[in-house]
């Protein structure tokens, strides 16, 4: 399978990780999961530890659609101090850094980070791919069409497995040739994407499997589940717990969530559902 080196620590993907989110900042559509206090972040954090995440992803900037821009360095004020703070507390936990900003990755891992978390995959920042082969770190490339501002705009494909596939085919010879050795690619569930964009993609998520490359889903409570359903984001556990099953069973390496338990109880489960024995037919 996969393993990835976070500056010096190996995080080994052959039973699929958890990446658990921490927002900080006041704008996450999620209201469960607002992250205004230092000593109630540090509480989610251990909380997150203790229930088995592996990677902590720090956000300081809103991306959901018709979210507002803000500077690398009004960025690197919300989430700079908190990566100081989860190290100085659980100094062996993995962060992410979750920006497009080639200065707040820089600075992030300068404090800590070991990973970069993009959701433009270098196309919001032309010196993004370079400084992350710079700082030798693993990088998260996500799909995005459009910006944040106008992604949600009338999304059209032709065949949108093929056209992310192919998007990823060149960012990862783009990552190559940087000199980045660990790539993961997140074809972007709600990015630039309609519902039935999400669910085609989700259903044909394994054709990812030819990039040979880890594959990071991003689910948990977005707008496919609960404008589906008809709920709110704050009822979407279950919704999200299904289809996080369904991303594992097409390929996920990582799954990105609010809610750790739950997740590691879906990874225990399918876990043990893919390695069961196949009863001898007896004939």
């Amino acid at each position: 399978m996969y393993t990835l080196n976070c500056k010096g620590k190996l995080l080994n993907l052959d039973i699929p990780a958890v990446m658990g989110i921490i927002n900080a900042t006041d704008e996450s559509f999620y209201e469960g999961h607002l992250s205004l206090n230092i000593d109630q972040l540090l509480e989610k954090v251990a909380n997150m530890l203790s229930e088995g995440a592996s990677i902590l992803d720090i956000g300081g900037q809103s991306t959901r659609p018709g979210s507002i821009r803000l500077s690398a360095n009004q960025e690197a004020e919300r989430v700079i101090p908190v990566i100081n703070k989860i190290k100085q507390s659980f100094p062996d936990s993995i962060i992410s850094i979750d920006t497009y900003h080639h200065e707040v990755a820089k600075w992030a891992v300068e404090s800590g980070a070991s990973l970069v978390n993009d959701v433009s995959g270098g196309n919001m920042d032309e010196h993004m791919i370079d400084t992350v082969a710079k700082l030798g770190v693993p990088y998260v490339c996500m799909h995005m069409l459009g910006t944040p501002e106008t992604m949600q705009n009338n999304p059209v494909y032709t065949d949108i497995t093929k056209e992310i596939t192919d998007y990823f085919i060149k960012k990862i010879s783009l990552c190559q040739q940087a000199g980045i050795n660990d790539v993961i690619v997140d074809p972007g569930f709600g990015f630039g994407k309609t519902i039935q964009h999400n669910f085609t993609l989700l259903n044909k998520m394994n054709s990812l499997n030819i990039l040979n490359r880890p594959v990071l889903a991003g689910l948990s409570r977005k707008s496919t589940i609960y404008k589906t359903l008809g709920i709110t984001p704050g009822e979407s556990l279950n919704g999200t717990t299904v289809l996080n099953t369904l991303a594992l069973n097409n390929g996920a390496s990582i799954l990105r969530v609010h809610d750790v338990k739950e997740a590691v109880e879906a990874i225990k489960l399918f876990t043990a559902y893919k390695n069961a024995a196949p009863e001898k037919s007896g004939i």
